[in-house]
């Protein structure tokens, strides 16, 4: 019987190491929404359609407290390298400010993930904006383009941003094409979405025996609010009660999902803001806007649809990882809402092969002078109109503020997690609590990928940052706690805002000149109870915290200044 027992033990043995052992390495899939607030997909109570992001939440994991940089090329330079933007040298926008930290370029001084994945035997593709380097003319340097930082394939802009019929830096792989030769219809979007489809088909029958890892980082529904008519028309009426009541009505049901706590007050309503009720013959023209603004969101989830519909064609949909996520809050810029309503004349149309090189075109390639300017109904290629502060107030429902600064409403993103092969099925549709951040992506795709994060890389091997985040898997398999015992701090600096936050304590400022506030965000996530003067020892300690962090990321010395203390002090102090 001994030899029969010992054939038992070792079957049990070998059962149970195939249970415990890791799903294999995964396809990885990174989307990502482009000044977008936590509240406008429905998965986190928005009344946008969004279908197929809704069934990527119900078969996954959403975060509840994830974070971004508060703006779009810091957002894409963090999420790229693993790093807090400054130490990739991307602090603020495109353009050297004359310090390392503010090079307006991704440095020799990080890799990005293609660049950590591809040696480890993954095929890297990319469809969407890239917006983290200045140099975007078609015979200019590209040594900070896509196919140059470790992708295989590329398709989408160098640029930040530009009309959605004809974008400005359209480039497949190196070279800058002009629409027409993607489509006779052409919609950006719809072409993000298309070639990343593309890209699953064509790897699946190439290259099936690697996993893939594709970025596909939209401009929408990043200004000019774009759509197309049949997708406007989907929301015609929808908003005629006004921003106000559409933010009750989110937060309603954000609360009812659990994504807020009821006993966070909304934030009282931006006191810039105009109120419904005296917008009067107005009212079309801002109801206009938000329309334009669902029905971006909502072509966005179609295609998304597309990409999901490729995996399954393919039946890579179980052991892929996709990750959806948003750069920034929502964006209260009021761009396009002067100008003038009404050009006269009519314009030479441009040439089919002709390049679009302004990020504000002066006309369609039809000949239409670009229409801006109050009243102006946005949608069609000659309108250029953003949707407002009012509504961007809406979109980051409950929080303060919105895309620049880095109180919540700047910085909360929403996270799903969809991959049938790696998260335990018990969690599918659950909530996920545990603060993370951009910086975590890169520690997670090195994790679950097997790759090594290099020491040193480039020509000259240059030395490299280490990674500044930590890998959500644990997150996965029901190990959030894990994450937050191993964090110690996240950090935030973007145009003098700032932020730290420990545990559940953020200390956050405006400006550079700012007064420190602090809050307990377990108690008080919409950031109404400073605490600040009431506790004046932890705010020196946290802001010490963050000065350590300002002067080792290369956040100091601001553009401008030499002085490397931080400026802003506790209203107690002054």
């Amino acid at each position: 019987m001994k030899p029969l027992c010992s054939l038992l033990a070792s079957l049990v043995c070998l059962l149970w190491t195939a249970a415990a052992a890791p799903p294999p390495r995964p396809n990885i899939i990174l989307m990502m929404a482009d000044d977008m607030g936590i509240s406008d997909i429905s998965p986190y109570g928005s009344e946008i359609e969004t279908p197929n992001l809704q069934r990527l939440a119900d078969n996954g994991l959403r975060f509840t407290q994830f974070y971004n940089t508060a703006r779009c090329c810091p957002t894409r330079a963090s999420l790229m390298t693993g790093l807090y933007p400054h130490q990739a040298g991307v602090g603020h926008m495109m353009n050297d400010r004359g310090h390392d930290g503010y090079r307006g370029d991704l440095n020799r001084n990080c890799v990005t993930v293609a660049e950590v994945l591809k040696p480890a035997g993954y095929a890297t593709y990319m469809s969407g904006k890239w917006h983290v380097t200045k140099e975007v003319k078609p015979d200019g340097p590209k040594d900070n383009w896509p196919l140059q930082r470790g992708f295989d394939r590329f398709f989408g802009t160098i640029h930040g941003a530009g009309s959605f019929y004809d974008p400005n830096s359209l480039t497949l792989d190196n070279t800058q094409i002009p629409p027409a030769m993607v489509s006779d219809d052409f919609y950006y979007t719809d072409a993000i979405c298309d070639f990343a489809v593309r890209c699953v088909y064509d790897h699946h029958f190439h290259d099936g025996d690697q996993p893939f890892f594709l970025y596909v980082p939209f401009t929408c529904p990043h200004w000019p609010m774009h759509a197309r008519e049949s997708d406007i028309a989907k929301y015609k009426g929808k908003y005629s009660e006004g921003w106000d009541a559409l933010r009750a009505q989110r937060h309603r049901r954000m609360i009812e999902l659990g994504l807020v706590n009821p006993d966070w007050p909304l934030t009282p309503r931006d006191p810039k803001a105009r109120l419904w009720e005296d917008v009067g013959e107005d009212q079309a023209w801002f109801e206009r806007r938000m329309e334009v603004y669902a029905a971006m969101i909502d072509r966005m989830d179609q295609g998304i649809g597309r990409i999901i519909e490729a995996l399954e064609g393919t039946g890579e949909l179980e052991e892929t990882l996709i990750f959806f996520i948003a750069d920034n809050g929502g964006c209260a810029e009021e761009n396009g809402s002067r100008g003038d309503p009404n050009p006269p004349e009519q314009l030479e149309p441009m040439k089919p092969d002709e390049l679009q090189v302004d990020m504000v075109p002066f006309k369609t390639r039809d000949g239409k002078r670009l229409r801006r300017g109050h009243g102006v109904m946005p949608g069609p290629p000659d309108t250029y109109v953003a949707y407002g502060l009012e509504w961007a107030n809406a979109s980051n429902t409950p929080f303060r503020e919105y895309k620049h600064w880095v109180h919540e409403g700047g910085i909360s993103s929403p996270l799903i997690a969809h991959w049938p092969d790696g998260i335990d099925s018990k969690l599918l549709g659950k909530l996920e609590h545990t603060p993370g951040h951009l910086i975590d992506i890169m520690a997670t795709c090195v994790d679950l990928s097997g790759a090594k994060y290099p020491e040193k890389f480039h020509e000259g091997d240059q030395a490299i940052h280490s990674m500044e985040g930590l890998s959500l898997a644990p997150a996965f398999e029901g190990g959030g706690n894990l994450i937050r015992k191993k964090r110690t701090a996240i950090y935030w600096e973007h145009e003098g805002n700032r932020a730290v936050r420990v545990g559940d304590l953020k200390l956050v400022a405006k400006g550079r000149n700012g007064a420190w506030e602090l809050y307990d965000l377990k108690k008080d996530r919409t950031e109404q109870k400073d605490l600040a003067a009431r506790q004046p020892e932890r705010v020196e300690q946290m802001a010490a915290l963050w000065q350590a962090y300002a002067e080792r990321a290369h956040v100091l010395p601001w553009p401008g200044s030499d002085k490397k203390k931080a400026a802003g002090k506790s209203k107690r102090e002054k």
